[in-house]
C-alpha cells in the first residue's frame, strides 16, 4: 500500500525546543474510543485512559525542563499544553560547560506515545494506540493561552459537538479556541 505524503503542519524554521508553550492534540488510531467515555460531561477513564493520564502528568519527571500545564484525556484523544523551558547546563557527570538542549516538541510527544503504548500493550491486546503524528499550535500570547485553557476545560462538556467524537452529529469547528 502506498502511503500519501503528509503536509507538515510545523512552522518552517521554528525551533520547537525554544522556551514557550505549545497546545497539542494527539488522537487514537482510527479515532477509537480507547480511553474511556464521557458521562454527564465528565470523562470516565478506562485503564488505558488512566495510563495516558499518568504519562502526561509525568512529563516534568521525564524531562527536567518540560512541564504539563492544563490537559484532558478524552475517549479518543488528548488535549494538552506543554511548556518547554530554556537550555540547561549539563548535569553532574556531563562535560563541564556543555549545554543540554531542551527536547523538541516532537521528542516529547514521541516519548508520551511510546511509553503509553508500551504500558497499554501490557494490559490489553491493542497493538496500535495512536494515530501517526499530532496537531500542535505555538501559543504566542496570554489571550491565546487563556482561550486554549478554557477549551480544554470545556472539552468533556462539549463532547457531543467535538469534531474528534465519531458519534457527533453536528461537530463544531476544530479550532474554536483560536482568537478570531
Amino acid at each position: 500500500m502506498i502511503e500519501k505524503s503528509r503536509r507538515s503542519i510545523r512552522l518552517k524554521k521554528f525551533d520547537y525546543s525554544q522556551p514557550g508553550g505549545y497546545f497539542v492534540t494527539i488522537v487514537t488510531h482510527q479515532r477509537r474510543c480507547l480511553f474511556g467515555e464521557v458521562v454527564d460531561g465528565v470523562v470516565q477513564l478506562s485503564e488505558a485512559g488512566r495510563i495516558v493520564n499518568e504519562m502526561w502528568r509525568g512529563l516534568s519527571e521525564r524531562f527536567d525542563n518540560v512541564s504539563a500545564d492544563l490537559f484532558v484525556v478524552m475517549p479518543n484523544h488528548i488535549h494538552g499544553i506543554v511548556t518547554v523551558g530554556a537550555q540547561l547546563i549539563a548535569p553532574d557527570g556531563g562535560r563541564e560547560g556543555a549545554m543540554n538542549r531542551a527536547p523538541t516538541l516532537g521528542q516529547i510527544i514521541r516519548a508520551v506515545k511510546a511509553a503509553s503504548t508500551h504500558r497499554v500493550r501490557q494490559l490489553t491486546d491493542l497493538e496500535i494506540v495512536w494515530q501517526r503524528n499530532y496537531y500542535e499550535h505555538v501559543i504566542r500570547d496570554e489571550e491565546s493561552l487563556n482561550r486554549i485553557r478554557q477549551y480544554i476545560l470545556d472539552n468533556p462538556i462539549r463532547w457531543a459537538l467535538d469534531p474528534e467524537n465519531p458519534q457527533a452529529t453536528s461537530p463544531e469547528r476544530a479550532d474554536i479556541w483560536r482568537v478570531q
